[in-house]
C-alpha cells in the first residue's frame, strides 16, 4: 500500500486490528467483508492521519483524517437558518422558559418529518458492517435525506410543494458541524464526526439522524452492533440493551400531566439495576420548527427540571449510558465527546413502533 505508515509504535499497536483488516484485503486474504470501493477511495487512495497526534485519547478510537469535503444540498430544498453562516439564529432568540404547543397542523407536520427521519435511520443502519468507514455512512445519510420527500396524489393538481419537497440533514453546518450525521463508536458519547475510520468487527456505533422537512425538525438515534464479535461481548450487549430499555420505560410515562423531571428517575433507576451509569451532561430537548428549543429533559434522578407534559408538546428523550464513569472529555475538534475512562457508551432516542404511537413523537 503506497505511502502507508504508522506515526509511532504506539499508533501501530492501537490500530493493529484495523491494519490487519486492510492489509489482508490488499493481499487478497480478507478476514472481513470490506466494501472495496469505500476502502480504496477513503483509505488506500489517500494519505490518512491522526490530526491530534499529541492528544491523550481515553480509549481506542482515533480520528482518521482528512475529512471529506462538506456535502451540498440543492438550493431547491428549504434550508434552516444556519446552513450558510453556521449560526442557528432562531434558536438564540428563543425564550427558554416558553415551551411551544403545536396545533393540529403542526402535530401532523411533526409526524411526517419523524416518519421520514425513521426511514433515513433505517437506510443508514442497513449499511453498518465491519470494513466500511463512518464517512461512507455519512454519504449514505446525506443522500437519503435529500432524497426523502412526501407526496400525496390527491393534491397533484395543486402542485403542493409543502407535500413534495425534499429534506435537509439538520446537523449539516449547525454551529459549523461539518457532516450530515453524527457517528459515535465505542467510547464516543455523542457528536462524533464521520471520517475515514473503518468500523471493526466488535465495535458498537451510535447513528444520530436529524432532518428538516416542511419547516419542522426530527431527531432520533440508535446504537448498533458491528459484526458478530460485538453481539458476543456481554458488556457491549449490557450497555446497549439497558439503554434501549431505559428509553422504552421513559416513553411509557409520556402522557399529559407527567412531570418532566420524572423521566430521569425511571431512567437512572433501571440503569443502576444493570450496573450502568447515566451520562448527565446530555439530555433530551424540545423539537419542532427549531432544532433544540425548550424544554430540557434530564435523564438522571433528583433533577430540578420544571414543566409538565401537555398535549401538543414535542420533545426527545435520548438517554446515554456508560459502563464506566459518567464523565466526558472533548477531543480537540470541539465536537467529539468521549468517556473519561475509555469505557463503552450507548444512546437511544428512537423506538421503531413510535410511528404508530401518537404519544411518542
Amino acid at each position: 500500500m503506497k505511502d502507508s505508515y504508522f506515526c509511532s509504535q504506539d499508533c501501530f499497536k492501537r490500530n493493529w486490528n484495523q491494519h490487519k483488516a486492510v492489509h489482508k484485503q490488499a493481499t487478497g486474504k480478507s478476514l472481513v467483508s470490506i466494501d472495496c470501493t469505500v476502502v480504496s477511495n477513503n483509505i488506500l487512495g489517500t494519505r490518512v492521519h491522526n490530526p491530534f497526534p499529541s492528544y491523550f485519547f481515553t480509549g481506542s478510537v482515533r480520528p482518521v483524517y482528512p475529512l471529506s469535503p462538506m456535502r451540498t444540498v440543492p438550493k431547491s430544498i428549504p434550508h434552516p437558518d444556519w446552513s450558510v453562516t453556521g449560526i442557528p439564529k432562531g434558536e438564540k432568540r428563543l425564550n427558554r422558559a416558553k415551551i411551544e404547543i403545536l396545533d393540529a397542523k403542526g402535530q401532523e407536520a411533526m409526524r411526517t418529518v419523524c416518519r421520514l427521519a425513521r426511514e433515513v435511520l433505517d437506510v443508514v443502519a442497513a449499511e453498518v458492517r465491519p470494513g466500511i468507514t463512518t464517512d461512507y455512512l455519512d454519504e449514505v445519510c446525506h443522500k437519503a435525506c435529500v432524497d426523502r420527500k412526501v407526496f400525496f396524489p390527491e393534491v397533484l393538481c395543486l402542485l403542493s410543494l409543502s407535500n413534495s419537497v425534499k429534506s435537509y440533514p439538520s446537523p449539516l453546518n449547525y454551529n459549523h458541524f461539518p457532516k450530515s450525521l453524527c457517528t459515535s463508536p465505542n467510547e464516543v458519547v455523542c457528536h462524533g464526526i464521520p471520517d475515514q475510520r473503518i468500523l471493526l468487527d466488535g465495535d458498537i456505533v451510535n447513528l444520530d439522524i436529524s432532518i428538516y422537512h416542511g419547516g419542522y425538525h426530527a431527531d432520533l438515534n440508535e446504537t448498533y452492533y458491528v459484526g458478530d464479535r460485538a453481539l458476543a461481548d456481554p458488556d457491549s450487549v449490557r450497555v446497549v440493551e439497558t439503554t434501549r430499555e431505559c428509553l422504552d420505560k421513559a416513553i411509557e410515562l409520556v402522557k399529559p400531566g407527567t412531570l418532566i423531571r420524572e423521566f430521569g428517575v425511571v431512567i437512572e433507576k433501571h440503569a443502576k439495576s444493570r450496573n450502568c451509569a447515566v451520562v448527565a451532561t446530555w439530555g433530551g430537548h424540545g423539537i419542532n420548527t427549531e432544532f433544540h428549543p425548550p424544554p430540557w429533559i434530564p435523564h438522571y434522578a433528583k433533577n430540578k427540571a420544571v414543566g409538565v407534559c401537555k398535549p401538543g408538546m414535542t420533545f426527545t428523550i435520548e438517554p446515554i449510558l456508560t459502563l464506566g464513569k459518567p464523565r466526558e472529555v472533548y477531543w480537540p475538534d470541539n465536537w467529539t465527546n468521549t468517556t473519561v475512562d475509555g469505557k463503552r457508551t450507548a444512546q437511544f432516542g428512537a423506538r421503531r413502533d413510535a410511528l404508530q404511537d401518537d404519544t411518542a413523537i
